[in-house]
Parts: C-alpha cells; sequence; structure tokens
C-alpha cells in the first residue's frame, strides 16, 4: 500500500517516516537538511517514538477517562 507525497501528490510508501517524496523534500529543504530529517525520523521510528495514526491506541486512552 502506499500514500501520497503532501506536496506533489506522487506515490511514496506507506512505510515511509515522511510525507513527502525525495524531490519534494529537496527542494523545499535542501539536500543536507532533507537528509537530516529523514535520518532523525528513521531513527526515532526504530526507538518506537513515531505514533502515526495509531486511533486505536488513541481511543483505547480516551476510553480510560470517565466523562
Amino acid at each position: 500500500m502506499t500514500k501520497k507525497c503532501i506536496y506533489c501528490g506522487c506515490e511514496i510508501p506507506k512505510e515511509s517516516v515522511i510525507d513527502f517524496c525525495e524531490k519534494c523534500g529537496k527542494s523545499v529543504w535542501g539536500e543536507k537538511m532533507f537528509n537530516a530529517i529523514v535520518k532523525n525520523m528513521n531513527n526515532a521510528k526504530d526507538k518506537g517514538d513515531l505514533c502515526h495514526n495509531r486511533v486505536d491506541e488513541v481511543e483505547e486512552f480516551k476510553s480510560s477517562f470517565d466523562y
């Protein structure tokens, strides 16, 4: 399954830690900053520090409160 770049709409892998393609990322931030962003996002993913669209966890968290 794929998702789309937020800038140009081209398809990018669903597993990508960023929501934009390499071409757009480098165009927006430059190559050096783009590479740093991707590296840091991948490191965060490996540590389990990213929470991409985990609706099930949010709903479980919300249900633990009495309103």
